[in-house]
């Protein structure tokens, strides 16, 4: 079974994916931040996190920098989940190594079968 990071500042998108994501078979654990998505990931690597961007302390384009210049965790795929919506948003997240872009609100559909694509692995 493949583990998801969800981060996310919001506590209702945060038990919103957490709910849909478990019910596809998935163990996902959360994290406020992303230090503390930093500190959950050294502790135990996810298979996949999914981040926002706008979060206090460390934002999402700074996590996921974090994660694709880490030897240890570079290969982990990350999608950037987010209100910001802009072609520029986009290219920046990509430019800082994320995988996927996805906007809020998005489609329960679309999360799954983006997720499925980057672990390579079927999820229901």
């Amino acid at each position: 079974m493949s583990t998801v990071l969800v981060v996310d500042d919001s506590p209702v998108v945060r038990e919103m994916l957490l709910e849909h994501l478990q019910s596809t078979g998935l163990t996902v654990n959360v994290a406020t931040n992303g230090v503390d998505a930093r500190t959950k990931i050294e502790a135990s690597r996810p298979d996949l996190v999914i981040t926002d961007i706008i979060m206090p302390e460390m934002n999402g384009y700074e996590l996921c920098r974090w994660i694709k210049s880490t030897p240890q965790t570079e290969s982990i795929p990350v999608i950037m989940c987010t209100s910001k919506d802009e072609e520029f948003d986009v290219y920046w997240g990509n430019k800082q190594g994320a995988d996927a872009y996805i906007t809020k609100p998005f489609k329960p559909n679309e999360m799954i079968r983006t997720i499925k694509q980057l672990l390579k692995n079927p999820v229901s």
